[in-house]
């Protein structure tokens, strides 16, 4: 293994009571309190006692089979400045999706975290998955694949000149004068693109960071693009350190073409571990979740995903030839992509499959002891397969606690992490600029 002078990152994503679909039927989850607020502010101030760079919560526009899995979300951005009161340190991410909101709207509401909170906000850029959001906001079916992400670019340029239609010293205060904001650097933006326009002005100033630290979770051809043309933490999915390795590159080479620096963007894959003292607790409990999961799940998941009707084939047997289920995809292609890579791969049963998939949504499942998680955490940053990981506990609160009192520490000793916070912002978490305001010409 190489060295690397900068440290690790670490983010707690947050999915309602865990990265397991099924984990939510665990003893000891929190399934009953996904609507409690107290159950986060656990989560938060857990999060921020093992130093972790930021919370990171999941979001999702619709309802799907409640009778049988965890379902329904409370606003994240909602309940993130409410959290913002009971942490002092803690960066505070929210899912948004920008196909279905307005540009004013959401950097209204993110710059009104970043001052809530002082500092800390983020936001994970996301264009959605599925035509039952569509329905949930009157559009017949959700927008292409492609054109999803050409909006989304309009979506973040627009947020991005609004932020900075106010600039840092902008206001004054000045009573005896009667001058409560500098008018030269108050100024109108007017954008008008293919898909959204605007003219006008944010009602809430710049804040600390300048703006809210931009995250982008897609890791297709398109994703990828938007990711280094707009994004500072890059989301990923990745179950090999070859890949992991690969798709650092692949986003650090495209990075120049933007006018951007080489290590600008962070890149943190999900991790979700099973893990104990002895390998042989981390290999019950594992099983033990995977036991949940019952095969008809495992079908009506796999069939959605790949547009491909399953129900006829036998689950102890392996996927069917299915033609063209990425370009068939109207969702995450490149979650469907690598879907089909881990059945070919490692011969996986459709049973297999769908519950490797389920037990932690596609990204990297670990099944050990703690030290052999800090060893592949360490492997995969000093290797340049990462920047940090965003940790996905397969049940919550009682597996974020576990990483946070026995893997943290590891980490620690090892020079790899932080024993206390040196910043008090989230970009200074992550170790990225702050963006400086750009200037345009103010409308007549």
């Amino acid at each position: 293994m190489g060295t690397r002078q900068e440290q690790l990152h670490l983010g707690a994503f947050i999915y309602y009571t865990g990265h397991h679909h099924y984990g939510w039927r665990h003893p000891e989850s929190g399934a009953e309190n996904i609507f409690d607020y107290k159950f986060y502010r656990r989560l938060a101030q857990t999060a921020e006692r093992g130093k972790f760079d930021m919370m990171f919560l999941a979001d999702l526009l619709y309802v799907m089979g409640a009778d049988q899995a965890a379902s329904g979300m409370l606003d994240p951005l909602t309940l993130l400045s409410a959290l913002s009161t009971d942490t002092e340190k803690l960066g505070l991410t929210a899912t948004v999706s920008t196909t279905y909101n307005e540009p004013y709207n959401v950097a209204r509401k993110f710059a009104s975290l970043d001052h809530i909170s002082d500092g800390r906000a983020g936001w994970n850029i996301v264009t959605s998955q599925l035509d039952v959001e569509a329905y949930n906001y009157g559009k017949a079916e959700h927008p292409e694949h492609g054109l999803r992400y050409k909006m989304a670019r309009e979506f973040v340029e627009v947020a991005t000149l609004l932020w900075d239609s106010w600039e840092d010293d902008s206001l004054i205060v000045n009573r005896e004068a009667g001058q409560f904001a500098d008018k030269s650097k108050v100024k109108e933006v007017e954008y008008k693109g293919q898909w959204y326009s605007t003219k006008g002005t944010l009602n809430v100033p710049r804040s600390r960071q300048g703006y809210p630290v931009l995250i982008q979770a897609g890791s297709s051809e398109p994703g990828q693009d938007f990711a280094a043309s707009f994004g500072e933490v890059i989301f990923t999915a990745q179950q090999s350190l070859e890949a992991a390795k690969a798709f650092y590159e692949s986003i650090n080479s495209k990075l120049a073409s933007y006018g951007r620096k080489r290590g600008s963007v962070k890149i943190m894959p999900g991790l979700s571990p099973i893990i104990g003292a002895t390998e042989e607790e981390a290999r019950r409990k594992f099983q033990e979740l995977q036991e949940l999961i019952p095969p008809a799940a495992v079908v009506g998941m796999l069939s959605g995903m790949l547009s491909f009707d399953l129900s006829s084939y036998p689950v102890e047997g392996q996927l069917p030839d299915i033609p063209d289920p990425v370009e068939a995809s109207n969702g995450m292609k490149s979650r469907v992509q690598l879907i089909m890579d881990m059945a070919r791969k490692d011969k996986l049963s459709i049973l297999e499959l769908g519950r490797r998939l389920l037990g932690a949504r596609g990204h990297m499942q670990f099944v050990g002891t703690y030290e052999q998680l800090a060893d592949l955490i360490q492997l995969w940053f000093e290797e340049y397969g990462c920047d940090g990981f965003n940790i996905m506990p397969p049940v919550l609160p009682g597996h974020l606690d576990e990483f946070v009192d026995h893997v943290v520490p590891i980490l620690q000793t090892r020079g790899l992490f932080r024993t206390e916070y040196t910043g008090s912002t989230l970009r200074e978490h992550l170790g990225l600029e702050r963006p400086e305001v750009r200037h345009f010409e103010r409308s007549k």
